[in-house]
Formats: C-alpha cells, structure tokens, sequence
C-alpha cells in the first residue's frame, strides 16, 4: 500500500537523520574535548557507518542488501579498531573471514529476523558458523604454527588438523541441509505479507 510505504521511507530517513546528528555531535565533542579519536579512535567512524546503514536497511522493504553491507563494514570497523589499539596487523591473514562471510552472515540474520524469514535467519548462522571456524584455523595456522606476530604458541601438533576436520564437518553438515531445505522448496526471500482482496490499492 502506498501509504504503508510512505511510512517505511520516512522512518529509513528519520533514522539516517538521527545517525547524522549523533555523528555531527562526536565531531563536536572531538573538538571540544580534544579526544583526537582521528588519531586513536578513526575505526569508530567507520563502525559508525556501517551502524547507519544497518539501521537503514532494516526500516526497508527491500533493504536485504543494504543490511548486508552494512553489517560487514560494521565488522570491519571493530578490526580495525582493535588492530588500531593492538598494532597487530599482521591478524589480517585470517580476520577476513570475520567479514566475509561473517559479517554477510550477520547482515542476512538480522533482516531474516526482521521480515519474518526462517530461511534467512539460517543461511545467516551458518555463514557466521563457517567465518568463526574458518577464523579458528587461521589463527591456529598462522599463529600457532607459523607464528606471523613474532612468537608462537606451544600448541600441538594436533590441534591444527583436527581443527580442519570439525571445519570439514560443519560444512558437510551444511551441504547436506542445503539440499534439503532446496527439496523442500524453502526460499531466502522476504516472506512480506501478501495484500488481501479487501486491501484498497491506495
């Protein structure tokens, strides 16, 4: 219904507009205060914007995509926040996983909830699933093993290929429900109700 949509329009730009004074007031306090966060604290500005278009996707009929993306430059502020902070950015060997298909992942669980979508909500856990593990056997590899900060751990031989074979099984397992909920017919699109015979047009 166009006045339905209206609505949904005016709450995306409220939203929008409300994220862009909370910015405009960090601005304000960065100067005020001399917090430098340019210096210390850049990576908030872009956990910021990831934020704003998370929220504006969420007030969107369609805004699957834009929540998606949201979610994964969200995902890609806090690492960079954190390797900010630490100086440990040699962890970009393995932290991109966190943002694909973590981040994705997230992006697809938060709309699914949002529409109603079961379906969604799945692929979403399962992508954040794999990204996690995928993260594990990165950082069992390349910190454990090769030791890319400098320093390795004392981990066993062990850990890295057992490590593998659980990521092996998650995936099975996930390939084996894939197919099952495809022979069930079960789609990732959003489940928006359908108008009714008594819904007027306008």
């Amino acid at each position: 219904m166009i006045g339905s949509e209206r609505r949904r329009g005016s709450g995306g730009a409220a939203v929008l507009g409300a994220l862009l004074i909370a910015v405009g007031l960090l601005f304000l306090a960065d100067q005020y205060w001399n917090l430098d966060l340019g210096h210390y604290g850049w990576p908030i500005y872009v956990i910021g914007l990831g934020l704003a278009v998370v929220l504006l996707g969420l007030t969107q009929r369609s805004g699957s995509g834009l929540t998606t993306f949201g979610s994964m430059v969200t995902v890609l502020g806090l690492i960079l926040f954190y390797q900010n902070l630490t100086g440990h950015w040699d962890s970009w060997a393995y932290a991109w996983t966190l943002i694909a298909p973590g981040g994705s992942g997230v992006g697809m669980a938060l709309y699914g909830v949002r529409v109603g979508n079961a379906g969604m909500v799945r692929v979403g856990l399962w992508q954040i699933v794999t990204a996690l593990g995928l993260f594990a056997a990165g950082f069992l590899f390349f910190e454990g093993l090769v030791g890319i900060s400098g320093r390795r751990f004392p981990l066993p031989n062990w850990v890295l290929p057992l490590a593998v074979i659980v990521l092996g099984l998650l995936l099975l397992f996930r390939g084996f429900t894939a197919r099952q909920d495809a022979h069930h017919g079960e789609s990732d699109e959003p489940s928006w109700p359908s108008r009714t015979e008594g819904d007027s047009p306008g």
